[in-house]
């Protein structure tokens, strides 16, 4: 998974589907979004599958204020208090969770990714192969 992009939108019909033709220009790929509202804005949680300096400078000539953050994708119980568990972790490890969500629920896990700022110590917290190891596995 590419990096994830949390953008801040105004809240008004066809905003996000304005942002995901002007992605499609550029060549840049949804994977997946999230977006949810709150009074006059919206905010848009966007994975693209490549192209994160071309999804950058769509961002940046819309003007849209966006924070950006490497996904890491982790598998944890699916119970009420793992996922409390596991941001308490990062937190005191000093790892910023930018932007959350679940990728999916299955035999008692749940998958989340998480948008961080330091992706290689959140890894080490939460005891994920590095990325060069995934890639390894992924070519085997």
């Amino acid at each position: 998974m590419s990096q994830q992009f949390e953008v801040q939108l105004p809240n008004r019909p066809g905003e996000l589907a304005h942002l995901a033709k002007a992605l499609c220009a550029r060549g840049v790929n949804i994977v997946q979004v999230h977006q949810t509202t709150a009074g006059d804005l919206t905010c848009a949680e966007i994975y693209t599958d490549c192209c994160d300096d071309d999804t950058k400078d769509v961002l940046r000539g819309m003007g849209y204020p966006f924070v950006v953050g490497t996904a890491v994708t982790v598998e944890i119980e699916d119970t009420p208090c793992a996922f409390g568990e596991v941001n308490d972790r990062l937190t005191h490890a000093g790892v910023h969770v930018k932007s959350c969500c679940v990728l999916g629920r299955a035999n008692g896990l749940a998958t989340w990714a998480l948008s961080v700022d330091k992706e290689d110590l959140a890894r080490r917290v939460l005891e994920l192969p590095e990325v060069a190891d995934e890639q390894e596995a992924a070519s085997s």
